[in-house]
């Protein structure tokens, strides 16, 4: 076996440590909102740019570290134990980052780009709409018509929009041709949070938990130059977004099944009642193997995506199967992590409320189980019968 360069796994190790001291204990105030929120945040980013931990995977040209996503897969499951490490490090942007750098215009590049990697400007991604399956996107009612001056206008409504609150820019999918059920037709618009039209109609709490939201544009002007690709490119824009993004996603989750891990054997070893510890009863043992199973089946599928994804291959399937694997592990290591805590699992002196909510929520997010069980076995399915 070749040998391991000792320093190889340094930044990951600085990532773990910054997200575990600095962001865990903050985690209370962030998720509150506000301006204490706000502060809190900030300071967080000045500490991690002061530690050369900012923006680790986007481009160096544009003020980040210039990591490839294969380089940062480690650190993104280490700064994923927080749902406000990505933020709080730099890298939240990444995808939309990389749909800019891809198929935005010279000019929204050059007005864009570097101030999103600064953390300058945010910006977030609207594709859903209330009534409508977000599993099948042809039926996009959200409509983009050009204006005279060669722009467009948008109306529509858009929901479980995550992190407009404070975006500067939305990424917006509408229908620039065609009807209803088409799959042509489709594009992919930025749209200036400040334009008039547009407006937030409401918050969308998640079993709960504050994030989502739902908006509305009517009428709202959005410049020529704002197209990202060219019409009807919005599918092919958003299947690459999606891949990588739900790869990510899978990374951060490996982080907070990993953080639930750690709770419960932590509990299980120092907790206990007369007749001895936690760790020396059989069905917590059994908690602990099922949940470091679940873990150590789980990662080398996301590993495999991510090789795929990185290398630029179609990855639907492997992408797919670690969806499913990921969102389903930690929701059972979460659970298993709250059964040992018992009632101190459920009340707000622990993450594992929020890790169990994630793991529950991711199982209909990012397209539910259903349409990863299905989509995958039918392409593995035409491998085996006649050409179709």
């Amino acid at each position: 076996m070749a040998e391991r360069d000792p320093g190889a796994d340094a930044p990951v190790e600085a990532v773990a440590r910054f997200v575990r001291d600095r962001v865990f204990p903050r985690e209370p105030v962030l998720d509150r909102g506000g301006p204490g929120a706000a502060e809190a945040l900030a300071a967080l980013r000045a500490e991690a740019r002061a530690e050369g931990l900012w923006a680790l995977p986007l481009p160096a040209g544009l003020g980040g570290g210039g990591l490839s996503f294969a380089a940062y897969a480690g650190l993104a499951e280490a700064e994923g134990a927080s749902d406000h490490g990505p933020a709080a490090l730099g890298s939240a942007p990444l995808l939309d980052v990389t749909m800019l750098a891809r198929y935005g215009r010279p000019g929204v590049r050059t007005a864009y780009l570097a101030r999103l990697v600064s953390g300058e400007m945010r910006t977030c991604y609207a594709m859903t709409e209330p009534g409508v399956p977000g599993t099948d996107p042809s039926r996009t009612a959200t409509r983009a018509e050009r204006h005279p001056d060669g722009g467009w206008l948008v109306t529509g409504r858009k929901w479980f929009t995550s992190g407009v609150a404070g975006a500067d820019l939305v990424t917006v999918m509408a229908r620039t041709s065609g009807v209803s059920g088409d799959r042509e037709g489709l594009s992919l618009l930025l749209v200036p949070t400040g334009s008039a039209g547009f407006r937030v109609v409401r918050e969308l709490p998640v079993l709960g938990a504050p994030g989502q939201y739902e908006i509305a544009l009517d009428g709202v002007r959005v410049p020529a130059d704002h197209l990202l690709g060219e019409p009807g490119d919005a599918l092919a824009i958003a299947g690459e977004r999606l891949q990588l993004g739900r790869t990510l996603r899978c990374l951060r989750w490996l982080g907070q099944a990993q953080r639930a891990f750690d709770l419960m054997c932590e509990r299980a070893a120092t907790h206990g009642g007369s007749r001895g510890p936690l760790a020396d009863r059989q069905l917590v043992q059994a908690h602990v193997f099922d949940a470091l199973l679940a873990l150590r089946t789980t990662r080398p599928l996301v590993r495999e995506a991510v090789a795929l994804v990185a290398a630029g291959r179609d990855a639907r399937t492997e992408v797919g199967l670690a969806k499913v694997a990921a969102a389903r592990m930690l929701q059972q290591v979460a659970d298993s992590a709250i059964q040992i805590h018992g009632a101190a699992g459920l009340g707000p002196d622990t993450a594992l409320p929020s890790l169990f909510r994630t793991g529950r929520a991711a199982r209909i997010l990012d397209g539910p189980d259903e349409l990863h069980i299905t989509s995958v076995a039918r392409r593995v399915l035409r491998t085996y019968g006649p050409p179709r």
